[in-house]
């Protein structure tokens, strides 16, 4: 067993230990479908008025629900702008270095800044501690309103920036910002490009077979088509055949397996690195690397 795999399994191990009963849809499996979350989602943007943090409250079919997202860096309106999308659990407003953010990583804490506006979604249920967070997921509604959410802020940010400039848009994330991005794109699909780092359109292969099951409660795991159905959004995806879509995946990780969900991405040109998925997220110079690919593709 590589280094890889091993990290993986330990953190899905003590994830399974810290969530104790309160794991990922225990108490029911009814929620209505992405789409019908996505399409009821009332939301305004704010004023904005350059860098900052827009906080925004929404309506949802699970009732009012926080967002934001902030302004990192905005270059003017002759650059080409990436919305990045954060990961599970991850704080994408803290600057720090020894924070848990990707976004920071990869596009803040680094001498090669890059020549784009950047934003930054943070999802709902991620303003709040661990513990807040887990008694929500409790409820499988939550969850699809968590990414359905973001979805539709991806979408309202797009359209603000439509407004001011016709430059290239990328919307990016990571594993949970992953997910987000391609639904966006089945859904929507009016980004210049998409680049979802360590996803796929299985997501409920996620909670079913994968190292991450550990985290998933047996009335979940009893219930395996239930959550195909509600989860997996590969038929969604593949209503658009636009040639936008960049991928990327870790050949070892343990949750968004490669063998699985490569399949979402069949004809399309996937970018392969050899790490886990915790290591794949610390990989920033691989990450960067290939998101600077895609800006130099979108913005000749």
């Amino acid at each position: 067993m590589n280094k890889h795999i091993l990290l993986d399994n330990i953190t899905a191990s003590i994830g399974a230990l810290i969530s104790g009963k309160k794991k990922f849809f225990t108490r029911n499996l009814q929620s209505p479908t992405f789409e019908e979350q996505v399409a009821a989602i009332k939301l305004k943007l704010p004023q904005i008025s350059g860098e900052g943090i827009y906080e925004v409250t929404t309506d949802s079919l699970v009732g009012k629900i926080d967002c934001a997202f902030r302004i990192a860096q905005w270059k003017g309106i002759d650059s080409p702008t990436i919305i990045y999308h954060h990961g599970n659990n991850e704080r994408p407003f803290n600057f720090k270095k020894s924070a848990k953010n990707t976004f920071y990583n990869i596009f803040i804490n680094t001498t090669n800044r890059v020549d784009a506006n950047l934003i930054v979604v943070r999802a709902p249920f991620h303003n709040c501690s661990l513990k807040h967070y887990q008694s929500s997921m409790v409820e499988i509604k939550n969850f699809i309103a968590m990414i359905a959410t973001s979805v539709r802020l991806n979408e309202e940010i797009i359209n603000d920036i439509r407004k001011v400039t016709s430059k290239p848009i990328i919307t990016s994330g990571i594993s949970l910002g992953g997910w987000t991005t391609n639904l966006h794109r089945g859904i929507y699909n009016t980004s210049t490009a998409y680049a979802p780092l360590m996803a796929g359109a299985y997501l409920g292969e996620l909670f079913l077979v994968s190292k991450y099951r550990k985290m998933t409660s047996d009335i979940a795991l009893e219930n395996p088509e239930k959550i195909r159905n509600l989860l997996n959004f590969n038929k969604l995806f593949k209503r658009h055949n636009t040639q936008n879509i960049y991928p990327l995946l870790s050949r070892y990780d343990q949750f968004i397996e490669y063998d699985v969900q490569k399949e979402t991405y069949k004809g399309y040109p996937l970018k392969t690195i050899e790490s886990g998925h915790v290591t794949g997220a610390l990989n920033t110079n691989e990450l960067r690397k290939h998101l600077l690919s895609v800006l130099k593709l979108v913005d000749k």
